[in-house]
């Protein structure tokens, strides 16, 4: 759903083919990103220069600081040295970060045209050769004894970074020797990367043949009419997804296979025992909040998604919904399209009502040209707000057809737009926030949106259809992508346990999993054991699911605190948002009375969808 870092998010590639001008017959003229705010062009002179720049200052860097640390922060004014070699080391960061930010972004928006993948390999191989100068440094700092580091700390300007600093020393136990780092770095080039690239050039390839279509589609557009109305054409997308996913889950396993080999080495050199330990340490959250999250939902599957399914089948009709009916939109759904224009207002509106300056915040991303909204042959799909570098500005993709959910996607991008700029001033060190905690803004502005349009709704089938989506949203959200965080905790267990796991094994253990979390009122049919082969965060990011659950169950307990006591609410969770990486998350929930740790927070914000269903029950 969203990206804070340097490079782009875990989504799958694929090609639209719905035109601009019919959706701007229908949605009104869709926007198109600017990007000269990074570079005005992939032959642009401040490129090139910038990136030479960034070369010299990279090997100056290594130079001047490479084996000699140790010695600086023992010296008279250690605190002030290793403050100035940190700053050099950001600044180089921010470059190089704007370098990356602006070749991934227009890739992003056009990932068939050759010249761009070309310009955006090149630009990676050229970034992954300057930053080796710089990897010593997080290695070598990490070496300096903590009795050293306590006393330069008594300066300001290295006591500035010590957020960041106490983040990367938590990495102390599990880094390796220079060289072997090294040897990673480079190999990830032809390793993890090569995988993840085959993986979706692979996605972007497959065309699906839907009984009654004129050509077959792309995999997004096949899998949208999962939510369409009419429920035979969902069967017949659901029957070409699963042909074509059927046809090609051996490249699918192996990539899969070969990736979680990849992992089990990584972490047997590291010393990290549990397969998720790397992302709990990346995503700076420890395990067993994580365990007491997923404890939680999956307690919760009976009151949650089995209960909401049963009561969708009764709604529809039938004893069981099949998987592709899981989606469908109810009868009394408004299918009316939202122009760009009532999106916009919608969402500025809601904002306004929590916040002026949340509103003005996110108003610049329609302004300034920093949304690219059109549906466009080889544009990638899905949703992303990127942040860039705190010098320039977030930038938001996504592919606007004028749903609802279209809407809420709009929403949620721009939570996290808004919660990029205000973390911009912690610097590019600082500014991006923890997966665990990237979701919080983005949720809720959702949140805040569907509010808004709830009180709005007085008819009482709209509101059954508004909150039937809502559910099905939160669900999608918690429900589900804890059921992909069990599906890859047990591929991976069993890939290093007993080697590597058969296409057959792999439909087992996902139709195991979907069973638990849909409950008997869902039928998982035939076919349905490949649908784990488009999943990209699997590929991408493993393990990266739960921030998704984390995020939704942590603003749904803010948003009750917020009901409860509003007075001051806007300030702390703003504090919270500036905050971006500096503080650990325990010490961003205080001021808010909560804990990750007590398991009733997990409870009160899995108590809200509960809530819902409990209205869905009464209409």
């Amino acid at each position: 759903m969203s990206e804070t870092g340097c490079f782009f998010p875990p989504v799958f590639e694929t090609s639209g083919e719905k035109s601009a001008d019919a959706d701007a017959e229908v949605l009104g003229k869709l926007p198109q990103w600017n990007l000269d705010d990074l570079y005005p062009g992939m032959a642009c002179e401040a490129l090139e220069r910038d990136f030479d720049q960034s070369d010299k200052d990279a090997q100056n860097f290594h130079k001047t600081y490479k084996g000699k640390l140790e010695e600086l922060i023992k010296s008279a004014d250690g605190g002030e040295k290793i403050a100035g070699a940190i700053k050099a080391f950001e600044t180089l960061q921010e470059k190089l970060g704007r370098i990356i930010s602006y070749a991934g972004l227009l890739h992003a928006g056009d990932t068939v045209d050759p010249e761009i993948s070309k310009f955006y390999s090149d630009i990676r191989d050229r970034m992954t050769q300057i930053s080796t100068n710089l990897l010593f440094f997080s290695l070598e700092l990490n070496r300096i004894e903590d009795t050293d580091f306590e006393r330069a700390l008594e300066h300001r300007d290295l006591k500035y970074y010590e957020p960041w600093l106490i983040e990367l020393r938590k990495q102390r136990p599990f880094q390796l020797d220079d060289e072997i780092e090294r040897l990673f770095h480079e190999k990830n080039v032809t390793g993890r990367a090569s995988w993840s690239r085959l993986f979706n050039e692979t996605i972007n390839d497959l065309r699906f043949d839907v009984d009654g279509e004129d050509e077959p589609l792309p995999i997004e557009r096949t899998l949208n009419i999962l939510l369409e109305t009419d429920g035979i054409r969902r069967k017949k997308a659901s029957d070409a997804l699963a042909a074509t996913f059927k046809k090609n889950t051996r490249i699918f396993a192996l990539i899969t296979n070969t990736l979680a080999k990849d992992n089990e080495i990584s972490d047997q050199w590291r010393g990290f025992e549990d397969v998720a330990s790397s992302r709990h340490l990346a995503n700076s959250v420890e395990g067993e909040v994580v365990d007491a999250l997923e404890t939680a939902v999956r307690s919760a599957y009976p009151r949650i998604s089995h209960r909401y399914y049963n009561l969708k089948a009764k709604w529809m009709g039938v004893e069981t919904l099949m998987h592709w009916d899981r989606n469908a939109p109810l009868p009394e759904r408004d299918d009316r399209k939202v122009t760009w224009n009532e999106a916009r207002d919608t969402v500025l509106s809601a904002y306004n009502g929590f916040s002026p300056q949340m509103s003005d915040i996110a108003a610049q991303f329609f302004d300034k040209n920093w949304i690219d909204a059109q549906v466009r042959p080889g544009k990638s799909p899905g949703a992303f707000s990127h942040s860039t570098v705190p010098s320039v500005h977030p930038y938001v993709l996504m592919n606007y057809q004028g749903s609802p959910r279209d809407v809420m996607t709009l929403a949620h991008e721009l939570g996290h737009g808004v919660h990029q700029v205000l973390a911009g001033k912690q610097g590019a060190l600082m500014a991006s926030t923890p997966l665990t905690l990237a979701e919080t803004a983005s949720v809720f502005g959702e949140m805040l949106t569907f509010r808004s349009m709830l009180a709005e709704t007085t008819d009482e089938a709209a509101r059954k259809a508004l909150l039937a989506q809502k559910v099905e949203d939160m669900i999608n959200t918690v429900v589900r992508q804890i059921a992909f965080y069990s599906f890859e905790r047990k591929v991976h267990s069993e890939r290093r346990s007993g080697g590597e796991v058969t296409v057959e094994r792999l439909g087992e253990i996902w139709m195991e999993i979907q069973k638990e979390s849909l409950g008997n009122a869902v039928t998982c049919g035939q076919g349905y054991e490949n649908f784990w082969v488009y999943i990209p965060h699997f590929i991408h990011a493993p393990f990266y699911v739960y921030a998704y659950a984390f995020g939704d169950c942590l603003v749904n307990s803010l948003y009750a605190v917020y009901e409860e006591q509003p007075d001051g609410f806007v300030e702390k969770y703003f504090d919270m948002l500036k905050a971006g990486g500096s503080k650990h998350h325990s010490e961003l929930l205080k001021p808010f009375g909560l804990d990750a740790t007590d398991p009733e927070f997990w409870n009160r914000g899995l108590g809200v969808i509960e809530r819902f269903i409990d209205e869905l029950e009464t209409l």
